[in-house]
């Protein structure tokens, strides 16, 4: 089983680098953080794809929300560990190479404490999410459940389904393309598919376990062990606080689309 930790310790960092390569290629005008900024994307949208289709498959094969095991839970936490440590790499270089174009060539001549400082700094939620991830709920889930609730987990791993969405958002933006309806279009997925995934998938949870031992969902909680409330409450809370951030977000677009249209109409000539 250990050989899918390998795999994706070999197979994400050589998309990255891969990716880099190939974008360098094609688009030579685009200087460096564009390149690493979309390879990141490319990679963590890959990465959401194979998370939320292990997830479909265990959800849909679990008859039983407690019981019921699949191979393939223990096999993408392993695959996937890699991608948590890679990618808090690939953010960090997206982020240098980023304040680097943005003029701050002085304060980031080079890798340093103080470069990493001031990343932590500014990502710090993101980076917290993929270090609880690595360090707390990855030995739990291999280690400490006892082969249960495999159900859960794959729940868990769909919550990934928006991160393409989100990945393709930024390369549109990369390209020029924020706005056009397939920005808008995507930006609608964004919303839909992050309140479905990472805000609902968690009452959906404990509904299918009251379904199964016929309780109430307003008492699931409480038949369950703290541990287990307060786990999903870890996970939960930055969920909230991004899908508010990608609501304001949405809000400030369409308020400067909406004016912008309004100024357009305005200096439109007159055909009455």
């Amino acid at each position: 089983m250990f050989s899918a930790l390998a795999f994706g310790a070999v197979l994400f960092p050589g998309l990255f680098y891969s990716f880099t390569e190939v974008l360098r290629t094609t688009f030579k005008h685009w200087s460096d953080a564009d390149v690493v900024s979309v390879s990141e994307r490319l990679v963590s949208a890959i990465h959401a794809a194979l998370a939320t289709t292990a997830g479909v498959i265990v959800v849909t094969s679990c008859r039983n929300t407690m019981t019921d095991t699949h191979w393939l839970v223990n096999g993408f936490i392993l695959f996937g560990t890699p991608y948590m440590a890679f990618d808090i790499y690939a953010m960090y270089l997206s982020h240098y190479h980023i304040q680097r174009v943005r003029g701050h060539s002085r304060s980031y001549s080079g890798h340093s404490l103080q470069t990493v400082k001031t990343f932590l700094m500014k990502d710090w939620m993101l980076v917290l999410h993929h270090l609880v991830l690595l360090l707390v709920f990855m030995p739990i889930a291999l280690f400490l459940r006892r082969d249960l609730g495999d159900f859960f987990v794959g729940c868990l791993f769909t919550t990934e389904f928006s991160t393409p969405f989100i990945s393709i958002g930024k390369i549109l933006i990369q390209l020029g393309l924020d706005d056009t309806r397939l920005h808008r279009a995507n930006g609608i997925m964004v919303l839909l598919s992050f309140f479905l995934c990472r805000i609902l998938v968690f009452p959906f949870m404990y509904w299918m376990y009251g379904q199964q031992f016929g309780i109430p969902l307003h008492r699931v909680a409480f038949h369950l062990p703290l541990q287990c409330n307060v786990g999903n409450l870890v996970i939960l809370a930055p969920q909230v606080y991004w899908f508010i951030m990608l609501l304001r977000k949405a809000k400030r677009l369409y308020l400067r689309q909406k004016r912008s249209t309004a100024d357009g109409d305005k200096s439109s000539p007159r055909t009455d």
